[in-house]
């Protein structure tokens, strides 16, 4: 059922568009700025929150384009240890950001906003890219299995870490050599490359952790959907934006980083998202 009040779910087919590697993201200060819009509203800042394997890098071209429109921008670096955690210290970057707040969530990093976009009034909608949208009890791990076509598990490589208490916790990678086509299969090799060299891997306690009340359903959500996602099957994040009421465009033929390979449809999407909520 779609909750009554939530935007209407449409869906339309990608566009390609392609950027060279740009602008990292501002910092505390430029995001807690008074960047006003042509309306005189004041702009929010887009929180951008990366997902497993990947780090806040992979959202340069998006930054890039928001910046250039006058959004204070803020992509924050994932903890990727556990769901409470990393939930947390988005909220925290939250906390310091004052006016309108728009999150955007990739990946796990969908997870992480549907926990971090609860208590705060000053969060506006919530935006979702190849993303997890959980509702209260569901985990990622879940999630990506619920449907057929992820081929994450078959390339999950496993590396033992130190926990504090001197306990072991497990990292997930993705095998270098299955990388391109499991996570970036519209990206040149080239690219791909580092990619899995500088991937950053996530605890797999985190992404088997249930998740709590999710901030979809009292917030207006958008969502972006890849078809040819390999790591959370497209199926599968239709079932969530319909879950959510979410604005929903589907980008075809798009892998799982389709804010590195079509970052214009992304954009797109937060401007809606700040359009129907300023």
């Amino acid at each position: 059922m779609i909750p009554e009040g939530q935007p209407r779910r449409r869906v339309v087919g990608g566009l390609l568009a392609a950027g060279a590697v740009a602008l990292a993201a501002a910092p505390a200060s430029a995001a807690s700025s008074t960047s006003s819009s042509s309306d005189g509203g004041k702009r929010p800042t887009i929180v951008l929150v990366h997902g497993v394997f990947a780090d806040a890098s992979g959202w340069n071209d998006v930054i890039a384009r928001l910046l250039k429109a006058g959004f204070p921008v803020i992509a924050p670096a994932n903890p990727l240890r556990d769901l409470t955690g990393d939930s947390a210290y988005v909220s925290s970057v939250v906390d310091t950001l004052t006016g309108p707040v728009i999150l955007v969530g990739h990946s796990y990093g969908g997870e992480v906003i549907t926990n971090a976009g609860s208590g705060h009034p000053h969060v506006k909608a919530l935006v979702y890219v190849g993303a997890f949208a959980p509702d209260k009890g569901e985990n990622a791990l879940q999630l990506a299995g619920m449907f057929p076509g992820s081929k994450l598990q078959d390339a999950l490589v496993t590396r033992p870490f130190p926990l504090p208490d001197g306990g072991t916790g497990t990292d997930g990678y993705i095998d270098q050599a299955k990388f391109h086509d499991v996570f970036a299969g519209d990206l040149p090799a080239s690219v791909t490359r580092l990619m899995a060299a500088t991937q950053r891997p996530g605890s797999l306690d985190g992404l088997s952790t249930a998740s709590g009340a999710p901030a979809w359903k009292s917030l207006p959500s958008w969502y972006v959907i890849p078809t040819a996602d390999n790591v959370i099957p497209a199926a599968a994040q239709r079932f969530m934006a319909k879950r959510a009421g979410s604005t929903t465009v589907e980008v075809k033929g798009a892998s799982h980083v389709v804010m590195m390979s079509h970052p214009d449809v992304v954009v797109r999407q937060i401007l809606a998202a700040h359009r129907a909520t300023r």
